[in-house]
């Protein structure tokens, strides 16, 4: 395993004798696109905005690679190429390195959005993303191009699965009762929990999610549809509340150190994922940004 690693450090060296401070900047700019950030910024577009049942996809799975990412990097506990070498750290992170995150995210994430994008454009996006997102990591020092191999993989395996089964799940689920769902992502948020101790937050916002979701699909089934204005406001108005809920319940919560700080945690991204999913679209449609069912009526056409 060290003479894979002593061959990725030199990879790395090889790849950064193209460095300068322009390159250096936009290669940090490019691995920003495989950021939770971004995520965080785009699927409420893609949910609120262009396609609910893709958005709603796009969103489970995103926010499953990420669970699976980060605790397969505490499996493998592998150091990054600058822990080898500090001279090829051009950025830093506060995890280990094995799968990349930013490849197997950007795999996922663009592999699942790429049906909402006319031929070939969908596909080209695809691939380019992920893999100018992947030479960015190995660029900037972060990831060997193994960290980024297996992070290609695991994503493409994901989507690779959803393109296979991903249409009959989504039938299946239609047809279970609501509660059989909830239970399911609560056994499932459980796991997460119990697999990866030092973060509550990523079972947090999978469960809120998956319960708004499931109730946005059953008691809203809210359209898209709309002007570009109204589709501005949404995400504007959404993205405030998601950060009011952030910023305000940190604030308020037990911070670190404190023995309840992982159930707090835990609550406040959910809530976060619960208004994403259900809380925005139900504001939207009380506001005429939206059309859809509200109770059982049918929303007015503002």
């Amino acid at each position: 395993m060290q003479g894979i690693l002593d061959w990725g450090v030199e990879v790395v060296r090889g790849v950064q004798t193209l460095a300068s401070p322009a390159m250096t900047g936009l290669m940090k700019g490019i691995s920003l696109l495989g950021t939770e950030w971004f995520y965080l910024l785009i699927l409420p577009i893609v949910y609120w905005c262009i396609d609910r049942k893709r958005g709603t996809r796009l969103g489970v799975l995103v926010l499953f690679s990420a669970f699976l990412n980060g605790w397969l990097k505490l499996v493998f506990a592998q150091p990054r190429p600058y822990d080898l070498d500090p001279a090829v750290g051009l950025a830093k992170e506060p995890t280990f390195g094995l799968p990349s995150g930013h490849a197997q995210g950007s795999t996922v994430f663009w592999g699942i959005l790429s049906p909402l994008f006319r031929r070939p454009w969908g596909l080209v996006l695809a691939i380019l993303m992920p893999l100018v997102v992947g030479l960015s990591r190995v660029y900037l020092g972060v990831h060997f191009p193994t960290d980024v191999f297996a992070g290609w993989l695991i994503g493409g395996l994901i989507v690779l699965l959803d393109a296979l089964f991903g249409d009959k799940a989504a039938a299946a689920l239609e047809k279970l009762h609501s509660r059989y769902i909830i239970l399911g992502a609560a056994l499932i948020a459980l796991g997460m929990n119990y697999l990866n101790k030092g973060d509550s937050s990523a079972a947090g916002v999978f469960l809120g999610a998956i319960v708004g979701f499931v109730y946005a699909g059953r008691s809203l089934d809210f359209q898209v549809s709309g002007s570009l204005g109204k589709k501005a406001l949404r995400y504007l108005i959404g993205l405030a509340v998601t950060a009011a809920i952030y910023l305000g319940f940190k604030a308020l919560f037990p911070g670190q150190g404190s023995e309840l700080y992982a159930l707090f945690r835990f609550l406040r991204y959910g809530l976060i994922g619960l208004w994403v999913s259900f809380g925005a679209p139900w504001a939207f449609i009380k506001l005429g940004l939206m059309e859809g069912r509200d109770n059982g009526r049918t929303a007015e056409k503002a």
